[in-house]
C-alpha cells in the first residue's frame, strides 16, 4: 500500500473514532463500569494476603457482592481470608473505657475469586472481532525487524499485553483478532512512548489504542465500540485524540504500509 493510501485510510478511520468518542460511553462500557464499582479496593496488606492464598486470583469479592452480580460461589470452594476493620463503640457504663470513644478492631472475613463462582457473566467492554489472516505473521515480522522481543505468558495480572521497552509480552489464549489488536497496541507503545518526552497515561493509552483501531480497520477487523470503550476507560475523549492525530496517523500509516501485500491491498 502506498503511503498516500495509508494516510487517507488512517485519516478516515480516526474521524470515525473521534465521532464514536464524542457520542460518549457505550451501553457495554456503562454496564462494565457499574459492575466494577461494586468491587472493593483492597489495602496492600490484603492484596498480599490474597496473592499468598490464591496467586491466580483476578477479581475477588464477598459472597453477597457476587450474589448482587448474579453469580454464586461454587459448592465446596474455600474462601480467601482477608482482614476487615470494624469500629466498636464503648458502652457508657461510667468506666474509664467509656471515655475512649470508638475503638478500631480487626476480624477475618472471606472473599472468593471469580473463578470460584458461577452464574451470569460479568459485564465487559466489547472486543475486536474478525480474522486477521496473514497479517498477524506480517506484524510479528515487523516487530522482529525493529529488534523488539516478542513472547507470551499465561498470566499478566489482568492485562492482555504489556510492553517494557524492547520487549512485548502477550497473554496466551487470545482470539486471533484480539491477539492482533493487542500486538498493534503494544507496538504503538514501543514506537511512540519509549524515547523522548513521555506523555501522561491517558495520552499514552489513547494514542496506542487509536493506532490499533486504525490498523484493525485497515485489515478488515470489526472494532465495534472496543477502541472507544478502552480509551474512555482511561478517561480519554475526542479532545485527547485530537491533540495526537498527527502522531497516531503517522504511526498507524507506517504499520499499515509495512504489513500490506505487494499488490497494495491491505
Amino acid at each position: 500500500m502506498k503511503a498516500e493510501q495509508a494516510k487517507k485510510l488512517s485519516s478516515d478511520a480516526l474521524e470515525r473514532l473521534s465521532r464514536a468518542l464524542a457520542e460518549g460511553k457505550s451501553e457495554a462500557l456503562t454496564a462494565y463500569l457499574r459492575a466494577v464499582a461494586t468491587f472493593h479496593d483492597y489495602s496492600f496488606g490484603n492484596i498480599m494476603l490474597i496473592a499468598s492464598q490464591r496467586p491466580d486470583a483476578t477479581r475477588v469479592a464477598g459472597f453477597r457482592t457476587w450474589k448482587k452480580l448474579g453469580r454464586f460461589v461454587q459448592k465446596g470452594e474455600k474462601g480467601i481470608v482477608i482482614i476487615a476493620p470494624m469500629v466498636f463503640r464503648s458502652k457508657d457504663n461510667g468506666s474509664a473505657d467509656a471515655e475512649a470513644g470508638p475503638q478500631l478492631r480487626f476480624r477475618a472475613v472471606y472473599v472468593f475469586d471469580v473463578s470460584q463462582t458461577d452464574g451470569e457473566p460479568l459485564p465487559k467492554p466489547t472486543s475486536v472481532a474478525g480474522d486477521p489472516g496473514p497479517f498477524t505473521e506480517r506484524l510479528k515480522s515487523f516487530v522482529g525487524e525493529r529488534n523488539i522481543e516478542l513472547s507470551e505468558a499465561e498470566f499478566l495480572d489482568g492485562a492482555d499485553g504489556v510492553s517494557k521497552g524492547g520487549t512485548i509480552v502477550l497473554l496466551t489464549g487470545l482470539s486471533p483478532a484480539k491477539q492482533f489488536s493487542v500486538l498493534v497496541h503494544e507496538v504503538a507503545h514501543e514506537l511512540l512512548h519509549r524515547t523522548g518526552e513521555r506523555p501522561s497515561k491517558v495520552v499514552r493509552e489513547t494514542e496506542a489504542e487509536a493506532v490499533a483501531f486504525v490498523v484493525n480497520e485497515a485489515i478488515g477487523l470489526q472494532n465495534g465500540t472496543a477502541a472507544a470503550d478502552y480509551i474512555q476507560l482511561y478517561e480519554g475523549d475526542s479532545a485527547t485524540l485530537a491533540t495526537s492525530l498527527d502522531r497516531i496517523q503517522k504511526t498507524a500509516s507506517d504499520i499499515i504500509s509495512a504489513i500490506s501485500d505487494e499488490e497494495g491491498s491491505a
